[in-house]
């Protein structure tokens, strides 16, 4: 099988590709290696991958659409993976058009591509943000998510919308995948756990949003991509009870589907510093801040869909999931 992944640098699209790489599979790598974070770990990153005979790499960017096209046309990939994107809900605060470029503009050109190259299945990351307001909780991806509060998250909904009119007019299958705070080795630095870990490290202090009240889904990275590749190889379909009088957002009569990939265990966030500060055998300086613009209190997944459809829950414990972390952490900063 030939997969398309963009975004192959980034933190998750790094460890799909490598996954996919150690079955045999082909990966054909996007990336534009931009410096929204420091370049050189999407660099280690992408020299682990180019160790594959079997990985071939693109530096592009999706808003280039000539560029996308012609990648299409001369890899015929069978399935895709779109994982790049413009990615921080704080900073869609002050960069927002960053945010129109890539996850919107960037994935139109995703999806005429599929549409002209006869992809089998496209799948692209949404994440938990799309919840905004709701406070019902576990979130299920049969909820009402019309109310975002962040640019970000917008763009993200946006994203799902789009697919949806593809899958509808032109019958390509598009499955959209709802994030839960991934962590783990080789991850973002703009991350809290990152952050936390480098800070706690070097004796400054750390910030502390919504005075460490707020509870995250968070999700290793490890079950983020076994649950990509089960719902690849799932490619979707109509759903054939779907009822236009009372409609199931997540999934059509046309070939889309929705899923959320968390936990479903929620964890405070004082919780999740401790647990850092045990695997450092350091403890950290808080500054305790109210929550942030654009920040929810809290995250938690409804994973049912996915069990019932896909046969699979992520189960990575936490304290095992920031060990991990912590251990790469030191070997790679050698710290």
């Amino acid at each position: 099988m030939k997969t398309l992944i963009t975004g192959s640098a980034g933190f998750i699209g790094h460890a799909l590709s490598t996954k996919l790489l150690e079955g045999g599979n082909a990966v054909i790598g996007i990336d534009n290696m931009n410096d929204y974070y420091d370049v050189s770990l999407k660099e280690a990153r992408l020299n682990n991958l180019l160790q594959y005979p079997n990985f071939k790499f693109y530096t592009a960017s999706l808003e280039t659409k000539d560029d996308v096209n012609d990648i299409f046309s001369s890899e015929k990939p069978e399935k895709v993976v779109n994982l790049a994107a413009q990615a921080g809900v704080r900073y869609s605060l002050i960069n927002p058009q960053a945010y129109i470029s890539s996850n919107i503009t960037g994935f139109t050109n995703i999806l005429e591509a599929c549409r002209h190259n006869e992809v089998r299945h496209l799948v692209y990351a949404s994440s938990s943000s799309v919840y905004g307001a709701t406070t019902t909780m576990p979130f299920s991806v049969s909820q009402n998510v019309d109310h975002p509060v962040s640019l970000y998250a917008a763009t993200k909904k946006a994203n799902e919308l789009m697919a949806h009119t593809y899958s509808h007019l032109f019958r390509l299958p598009t499955t959209g995948l709802r994030f839960f705070t991934v962590y783990g080795p080789w991850g973002r630095p703009d991350m809290a756990l990152f952050i936390f870990t480098k800070k706690i490290l070097a004796g400054e202090p750390i910030d502390v949003y919504n005075f460490g009240k707020h509870r995250r889904d968070f999700t290793y990275i490890d079950d983020i991509v076994e649950g990509i590749i089960r719902v690849m190889n799932n490619v979707a379909l109509p759903n054939p009870d779907w009822d236009s009088d009372n409609p199931d957002s997540a999934s059509s009569s046309a070939p889309y589907r929705l899923y959320n990939i968390g936990s479903n265990n929620p964890t405070e966030l004082l919780r999740y510093i401790e647990l850092i500060e045990e695997c450092l055998e350091k403890k950290a300086e808080k500054n305790l801040l109210p929550l942030q613009p654009g920040d929810v209190p809290d995250t938690f997944a409804d994973v049912s869909a996915l069990e019932r459809d896909i046969h699979y829950k992520p189960d990575t414990p936490i304290e095992i999931g920031i060990r991990n972390f912590v251990d790469w952490y030191r070997k790679f900063y050698e710290v």
